[in-house]
């Protein structure tokens, strides 16, 4: 297990966003100790906020839910890049956590993670010297990379692997037409799969996808959007066991998305000639959201039946809290925070509560945010709707990747949103 004590040992202080303004430095670890209160304004506006009953239910969730499907878990850790968290996935039964750059995996592995999937494409000098670095100087370390062509398996190549050391562990990536990465045919995919496994520098160690931008949340659509990359990848594992392709004791067979992970729980594994482990790679589910995850989770519930339709799904554990500075005009409020914040690819934040002399009301749809500058929400509401300068407005946002990797830290709260404790975040 990792440890994450030079985290909780590094030091906060005013120049963080969210930190009070005159409070002294403060280490991570002690932060639960002020007793900061967010209702009560202890802390600057905006803060985003972790909820920690939320996150504990949806780590023992997914858990439960790997669990009861066969699979694993690695998920994608560029959701929070919080190495504390990390280490709460880990505890909670992930097999390990998976990354998009070089960068992260570094900071993964000097976290102390040991199983990680680099789920992109190596392909920069810098980064294939560090892939291999990281390797040699770590032999505990279980790392897979993407390879999706022949260009990037000779970029791979064109530096020679060091002498003595193995080679990099290659998952193939199949694509599908109209698709991002990824061999887009089975043809194409076995050529490549043939020169892995041929390599000096790579062992092919298995077959990948990521099904995550082709599905829309139909009920009745996904499934079959999400077959067919289920049996492409199913297709080119099968060939490549067939003709020994594959280079480890283990096959992996590997999806990423956080939208239909149930569908590729129940649907991706197979029996091949060796073991076969499923891993999936869905990152989001830790804090889960307000909006797009939450649709989403809907169809998932409702395709899973007993029990999982009779408890509690995953719940958001992310929230943006802010002031309300200016009523210009009926039926518009202006909220004190903007894209610097919060996150606004998917969808703009969603008002989930207003909070006045510490009484909280929660609110409806009729209360909705429609425009976002900087550091400025634009909140219509109802032409009666009771809100003046001063109030807390409390939202939920859609996508937790890209609220995240606008903190240097968030607190985490309890239900009372008295601070009791604090994550780092290393983007």
């Amino acid at each position: 297990m990792f440890d994450v004590r030079s985290i909780e040992a590094s030091m906060l202080d005013p120049g963080f966003k969210g930190y009070p303004h005159r409070a002294p430095s403060c280490a991570v670890g002690e932060i639960g100790r002020q007793r900061w209160n967010v209702m009560r304004g202890d802390l600057p506006f905006p803060v985003a906020v972790l909820k920690e009953t939320a996150l504990a239910h949806n780590l023992a969730w997914m858990a439960d839910f790997t669990r009861a499907t066969g699979v694993l878990l690695a998920p994608h850790g560029k959701t929070t890049m919080a190495p504390q968290l990390f280490h709460r996935q880990i505890e909670a039964g992930a097999w390990g956590m998976t990354f998009a750059t070089m960068q992260q995996v570094t900071l993964g592995v000097a976290s102390g993670l040991r199983r990680i999937i680099l789920a992109n494409q190596l392909i920069g000098r810098e980064d294939i010297a560090q892939a291999r670095h990281l390797v040699s100087s770590t032999p505990d370390l279980e790392l897979h990379i993407l390879i999706d062509s022949l260009a990037g398996l000779e970029l791979i190549e064109s530096g020679g692997a060091p002498r003595g050391q193995a080679p990099l562990n290659a998952l193939l990536e199949i694509g599908l037409a109209g698709s991002r990465t990824g061999c887009r045919t089975a043809d194409e995919a076995m050529r490549l799969a043939q020169a892995i496994a041929a390599s000096a520098a790579t062992r092919l160690s298995g077959v990948e996808c990521f099904e995550g931008l082709s599905v829309t949340g139909d009920g009745a659509g996904d499934p079959i959007v999400v077959d067919r990359w289920i049996r492409a990848v199913q297709e080119v594992a099968r060939q490549c066991d067939a003709e020994g392709l594959f280079g480890t004791p283990e096959i992996t067979l590997s999806a990423g998305g956080s939208a239909v992970f149930d569908l590729v729980a129940r649907g991706l594994p197979m029996r091949l000639s060796r073991p076969v482990r499923t891993i999936l790679r869905s990152g989001c589910y830790v804090t889960h959201d307000s909006g797009f995850y939450e649709r989403f989770l809907r169809h998932a519930i409702a395709r899973s039946g007993a029990p999982w339709s009779e408890r509690e799904g995953l719940k958001p554990a992310l929230e943006v809290w802010t002031h309300i500075q200016s009523r210009p005009e009926p039926g518009l409020a202006i909220l004190a925070f903007g894209k610097r914040d919060a996150s606004f690819d998917l969808e703009l934040p969603i008002p989930l509560a207003r909070v006045r002399d510490g009484v909280r009301a929660a609110l409806d749809g009729s209360w909705r945010i429609d425009k976002l500058n900087d550091q400025h929400a634009y909140m219509r509401l109802p032409a009666d709707g009771d809100a003046r300068v001063g109030d807390l407005v409390g939202c939920g946002i859609s996508h937790p990747c890209t609220t995240f990797d606008k903190w240097r830290w968030m607190p985490v709260v309890d239900d009372r949103y008295v601070v009791t404790g604090a994550i780092r975040t290393f983007f």
